[in-house]
């Protein structure tokens, strides 16, 4: 077995660095009436991180796991269920289609900014296209995160490259109650995926490259690509365990395999193009399917223009509008032959490298 290297790690925090960083969230002059509260309250959260008290509510595996009688996460159990369900929804040929648009814009108006993003705008003319033909249409407006309290997607702790086994599916990382690591938003984000047969991604470009928020739900939508769906094979976070179990030979399993997906991605001066790719060749990775060329756009709103005028520059684009409804319409069609089952993978052929 290959060494677990280790020698990362810093220090513990200090009794006096803990009570700085947890004070800081009360910070607002209006919690001082409640100092011995808070005091109580802190010492109660200082013992779970010394503990590790991560998933302080548990319930036993069960049959259906390898080990029964590992403990696991409430969390975790009813986010699995919750996928489970939706999975076997997507299979049912009596549900109605749907398609998810995931509006990938860090702006909104009900922050900083002060206005609605430009991505918000062509999500919902997607919205509309889509609505028109009877389907039923999830958007997942990711910048919620930085608008609205207790929005949160956590980062990847990079488990898979550890071993891909430790990595599962969904996500066991989060929430950590321990390390104050709640309001995991991804155990919901991973329902609304599985649930969807079709999927638009519609994002800004922020300096070459895809969103904070984006980019935090790509990666952690990594467990989707190989995820290990039994957290009692490794018990918990054991990297030994992990690594013996994909030595012997792990099939990465694509959870997401089978969906149909489109792109929008718009910009202002340059990077719209590789973003672009970046996030086609990502789907295509997964497993998911083109809907066909006019599905993927990439295209320059106000061109080396200003920012503050850049509403108005979509609403002239009149071309632009009709492209995103195309974008819309083309995942429909796909939807419509994939749930007929006249749209289909090619077949899977053993490539030459192996995992």
């Amino acid at each position: 077995m290959t060494d677990i290297r280790k020698g990362q790690q810093p220090a513990e925090l200090t009794r006096e660095q803990f009570h700085e960083r947890f004070m800081r969230q009360f910070t607002d002059p209006a919690f001082g009436s409640e100092s011995e509260a808070l005091a109580r309250l802190e010492a109660i959260a200082f013992d779970a991180l010394k503990e590790g008290r991560k998933a302080p509510i548990t319930q036993r595996a069960g049959d259906e796991f390898a080990d029964p009688s590992y403990d696991l996460s409430v969390d975790w159990l009813m986010t699995r269920n919750r996928i489970q369900t939706a999975q076997s929804q997507w299979k049912d040929a009596s549900t109605r289609s749907r398609v998810l648009l995931v509006c990938g814009s860090d702006r909104n108006d009900g922050s900083c900014p002060g206005e609605m993003s430009k991505t918000w705008r062509m999500t919902q003319m997607a919205k509309e296209q889509l609505t028109a033909r009877d389907m039923d249409v999830d958007v997942l407006d990711l910048s919620l995160m930085t608008s609205e309290y207790g929005r949160t997607i956590h980062p990847c702790k990079g488990c898979v490259s550890t071993a891909m086994p430790l990595c599962h599916f969904p996500c066991s990382c989060y929430p950590n109650y321990a390390m104050g690591q709640v309001h995991d938003w991804m155990n919901e984000i991973y329902e609304r995926w599985v649930s969807a047969h079709g999927v638009i991604l519609l994002a800004p470009t922020y300096w070459y490259q895809s969103p904070s928020a984006l980019k935090l739900m790509i990666d952690r939508l990594v467990c989707a690509d190989g995820g290990n769906p039994d957290p009692t094979t490794t018990h918990g976070k054991k990297a030994a365990e992990a690594k013996a179990i994909e030595e012997k030979g792990w099939d990465y399993p694509k959870h997401l395999a089978g969906r149909v997906y489109g792109v929008v991605v718009h910009g202002d001066v340059a990077g719209i193009e590789s973003q672009r790719r970046n996030l086609c060749d990502w789907l295509d990775w997964m497993g998911l399917m083109e809907a066909g060329a006019q599905a993927r756009l990439d295209r320059y709103v106000g061109y080396y223009e200003p920012y503050f005028n850049s509403h108005e520059a979509l609403d002239r684009d009149q071309a632009l509008q009709q492209e995103v409804r195309l974008v819309a319409d083309t995942v429909g069609d796909a939807v419509v032959l994939l749930r007929k089952g006249e749209l289909k993978r090619p077949e899977h052929r053993p490539g030459p490298r192996t995992k």
